[in-house]
């Protein structure tokens, strides 16, 4: 079993920043790929961004030269650095970890951008 923790959300205002953090625990599982995924009311969730082990990464278009997703392995945890903040990235942002057959959620982190 994996377990993840997020932290780092807020009420922030357009143009302004905010760091997610999403440190993740349990024994007897390599991670592979984590990610951020964003769910705002009335959407599906969709994803944001994705890290592999190896450190590649990939972006939703809306996102794209705004936010950064990086990972520091030997402390289990996974970043979202979010630059540039619109409205419209106003939502629950989750954290996910995947194991080779598994992918593990956070309970999720409100992120609101309002003036």
């Amino acid at each position: 079993q994996v377990q993840l923790v997020e932290s780092g959300g807020g009420l922030v205002q357009p143009g302004g920043s905010l760091r997610l953090s999403c440190k993740t625990s349990g024994s007897g599982f390599s991670i592979n790929t984590m990610g951020w995924s964003r769910q705002a009311p009335g959407n599906q969730r969709s994803l944001v961004a994705a890290i592999t082990s190896g450190g590649s990464t990939n972006y939703a278009d809306s996102v794209k030269g705004r936010f950064t997703i990086s990972r520091d392995n030997a402390k289990n945890t996974v970043y979202l650095e979010m630059n540039s903040l619109k409205l419209e990235d106003t939502a629950v942002y989750y954290c996910n970890a995947d194991t080779h057959n598994m992918r593990y959620w956070g309970q999720g982190t409100q992120v609101t951008v309002s003036s």
